[in-house]
């Protein structure tokens, strides 16, 4: 069985209808590339997954370990292991990265009927998570994302993944904005994270984060619809001819 299966999913904005008909398998251990043009519904597509406001689904099942995503609370999917890194994660002024870590992992806990961690006990694991991840402690006493840059901002993120351990880890666009030392620091970190246990769902423009990170899948989109899919070897087709025979044929 898939650990995430989407089944003829449509999906609208304010009466504009942006997924029409999206079909998806992704197994555990499986890392999935989507890649499109601009207004191809792959952040749409990320966001509704994760549960987030603002958008109408009017047909279709998303499938989560058998489960109906569609029926939980965005809390409820984040318990469940779902996790989405945001291509512009917010600033959060006056919370510091540690408070905000501790109060969304225990909560997340909490739902699960784990224990929480003690305020030692927590504080000792994330400083195994980001030492192993190389992101210097001062970082983590910050206020969330305030002050940070683009590749702060998102090792954090890789930072926030590491220590909920979700089954379903859903990168937005994730090198948006980073130069390329950034990029490879931010790779890293996502493949440090790969496991027989998790799938990821990677979406990206260009080809050069694949080369970071190795898809075992890439899915072309176009208007609301996977349109191909293929071996890692796609993404270079995609380089040589673009977009536009995709969204001819959509």
């Amino acid at each position: 069985m898939a650990l995430l299966e989407i089944r003829d999913l449509h999906v609208g904005v304010e009466d504009r209808e942006i997924i029409r008909g999206l079909h998806l398998s992704v197994h555990a251990g499986e890392v999935h590339a989507i890649m499109g043009p601009n207004g191809s519904g792959k952040s749409t597509l990320s966001h509704v997954i994760a549960g987030k406001p603002g958008y109408e689904v009017t047909d279709g099942q998303i499938l989560f370990k058998g489960e109906d995503l569609l029926q939980m609370e965005p809390d409820e999917r984040a318990a469940k292991g779902v996790f989405l890194a945001f291509q512009y994660p917010v600033e959060i002024p006056g919370v510091t990265t540690m408070n905000f870590l501790r109060a969304a992992l225990n909560a997340q806990r909490k739902a699960r009927d784990q224990q929480e961690f003690s305020t030692p006990a927590f504080l000792k694991r994330v400083r195994e998570v980001a030492g192993s991840l190389n992101i210097p402690q001062d970082m983590i006493k910050r206020g969330v994302n305030v002050g940070f840059s683009g590749g702060e901002k998102k090792r954090n993120e890789i930072l926030q993944m590491a220590l909920f351990e979700p089954g379903l880890c859903i990168l937005d666009e994730i090198d948006s904005g980073l130069d390329i030392d950034a990029l490879r620091i931010v790779a890293s970190g996502i493949n440090a994270l790969r496991s027989p246990e998790r799938a990821m769902i990677v979406i990206t423009h260009y080809r050069r984060l694949l080369d970071h990170i190795v898809p075992d899948i890439v899915h072309v989109m176009s208007k609301g619809r996977v349109m191909k899919s293929g071996g890692k070897e796609l993404a270079l087709e995609l380089e040589a001819c673009g977009y536009a025979q995709f969204e001819d044929a959509a």
